[in-house]
């Protein structure tokens, strides 16, 4: 029996797979197959947003990758949590809704030579899909799919963070997505009435669901590309024709007449690149893989969002219960909880992993805001861990700009092998030294009068450690990520040797093929990477669309 010829073939139902699924088969004339290796979105820890603690760890919505020991962390290994199920990481991730900041986006212009990646012509694309709660006016969109709200909670605690934030020299922001994101304020969410709003509940249901030409398979995995040496006018070069599919019992060779478009994230799709014989040339022979086009970038330039978990013990100046430990620490609490959500969508099952933001700088020297904060109330050992049985809030903190650069390598020629993810965290002198810095930070802002009520105690990492060499080391104690790995087939110019993709998200060398994804970002947005890869995504598809016209 043969198979089907797509027009595009989509690998990667996730934040950025969703929207381009959408935005392609809304031409009736080409085929799309959407590929997903996860099951579909029908748990019901995904929708309630604090089930994120229920789906990570979980192999029915993760990958369940693992860190390598790394010396930055002082031989740690991290957990490195990315959705492996309808919608991706979008459906376990925080739902924070973060740009970034202009200076990010005209970054990437200068690296691209391309000035569509700059601020002002990123935006529109921003907010062709917003549904933003405020409605429509210069810097956001209203009636698109993608759903922005308040978050449907506030806490006492969190109100004295932000207040002695703003005591410490920290703006109070209403809004920060507006290119500068300098502040402190609640976070915006992508939720809709008290449930997680998920890129597959925004872009393929109902829409593409309905469409004839669209086709979905999930619970199939990519092994690998299936690339052929083609020769036409421009002389002799590779084409991705297609993709070998696993479908739980045989591998299946999928064919497609326009572009296959990997959207399989930063860990995913330099893994499938490099299963395919593209990579860098050393990797892929000492894995057995014949080198079909050398592309040493393939896997480089990982970076990630590291947060350093600063805890303080707090009392209550009224014998009330101040935050989650307490308030979650009895059966009778726990109910409360439940009912509260049961009825109104709000309250703690409400929350996002964090609630209150700050953006701010290490120094007073530097140009720009580069740390941001994600506050709490609540703390614990880890993550996955049970909240501790005093009353705490957690602020973490985290370098928005790192310098440290890590790696994603196949480990060996296996589709089924996870990759060896290294992000080579503090491996900079410079990385070490806004560690300690913000640390510092953590504790001025602690120390003002507006928590003082609070009588807040350093639980985490401890006053005893002072100095900057404590401190960098600390933070690899208590250090984690974030989740936010970008950067592995970054985007550049032909000349730059480590660029894997071009202004245009084509993979150097090779016709027929695109990655859509974080990893295509040369540099690390200045803050939470969903909301990016989705204006990356709504580019790509219109470039996508026109080239198919042309």
């Amino acid at each position: 029996m043969s198979e089907p010829i797509f027009d595009y073939i989509i690998v990667g139902a996730g934040t950025a797979g969703c929207l381009l699924a959408n935005r392609l088969s809304a031409n009736a004339a080409k085929r799309v197959l959407l590929i997903e290796a996860g099951r579909k979105d029908d748990y019901h820890w995904i929708h309630i947003p604090v089930g994120y603690l229920y789906c990570i760890g979980n192999p029915r919505t993760d990958w369940l990758y693992n860190t390598e020991p790394d010396l930055g962390l002082n031989g740690r290994r991290l957990r490195y949590p990315r959705g492996k199920v309808l919608g991706g990481s979008s459906s376990i991730n925080g739902m924070i809704y973060m740009r970034g900041q202009a200076r990010d986006y005209d970054q990437w212009a200068k690296l691209t030579g391309d000035d569509t990646w700059s601020w002002n012509q990123a935006l529109p694309y921003f907010k062709r899909h917003e549904d933003h709660y405020k409605g429509s006016d210069a810097l956001h969109g209203a009636g698109g799919e993608w759903r922005i709200e308040k978050q449907r909670l506030r806490w006492d605690i969190l109100d004295a963070f932000s207040q002695a934030a703003q005591q410490a020299g920290i703006p109070a922001t209403d809004d920060f997505n507006r290119g500068d994101n300098e502040g402190v304020g609640y976070f915006e969410v992508n939720q809709r009435n008290g449930w997680r709003w998920n890129t597959a509940k925004a872009f393929l249901r109902p829409t593409c669901n309905a469409r004839p030409n669209f086709e979905m398979w999930t619970g199939t995995q990519v092994a690998k590309l299936v690339l052929e040496t083609q020769t036409g006018a421009d002389g002799t070069q590779q084409r991705c024709t297609g993709v070998q599919v696993w479908n739980g019992s045989e591998l299946v060779t999928v064919q497609c007449r326009g572009e296959v478009i990997l959207c399989a994230g930063s860990i995913g799709s330099p893994q499938i690149l490099q299963l395919s014989g593209i990579g860098p040339g050393a990797v892929l022979q000492g894995k057995g893989i014949d080198v079909v086009h050398d592309l040493p970038g393939v896997g480089e330039n990982l970076q990630d969002h590291l947060q350093i978990r600063s805890v303080y013990k707090v009392k209550s100046p009224n014998g009330k219960n101040i935050s989650l430990n307490t308030q979650a620490n009895s059966m009778l609490g726990k109910a409360k909880i439940g009912l509260e959500y049961l009825f109104k969508q709000t309250g703690p099952m409400s929350m996002a992993p964090s609630q209150l933001g700050a953006f701010t700088r290490s120094t007073p020297d530097q140009p720009y805001p580069n740390i941001e904060y994600h506050v709490q109330p609540l703390s614990l050992d880890a993550f996955g861990e049970p909240l501790h049985n005093f009353d705490a809030f957690t602020a973490s903190v985290c370098n928005l700009n790192p310098t440290s650069r890590g790696s994603v390598h196949i480990k060996s020629n296996q589709f089924t092998d996870a990759p060896a993810i290294a992000p080579n965290y503090l491996s900079t002198a410079q990385d070490r030294q806004v560690a300690a810095d913000s640390l510092r930070i953590t504790r001025n802002i602690v120390s003002q009068s507006a928590l003082a009520k609070y009588q807040p105690e350093e639980f985490k990492p401890g006053v005893q450690y002072q100095t900057d060499e404590e401190l960098a080391k600390l933070a690899g104690d208590i250090a984690t990520t974030i989740f936010h790995p970008v950067g592995t087939a970054k985007m550049g110019l032909r000349q730059d040797s480590m660029a894997v993709v071009d202004s245009r998200l084509k993979v150097h060398g090779i016709a027929g093929l695109r990655v859509v994804d974080a990893s295509v970002m040369p540099l690390i947005t200045s803050g939470n990477t969903n909301s990016p890869t989705l204006m990356m995504a709504e580019k790509a598809a219109e470039w996508i669309a026109n080239d198919a016209q042309s």
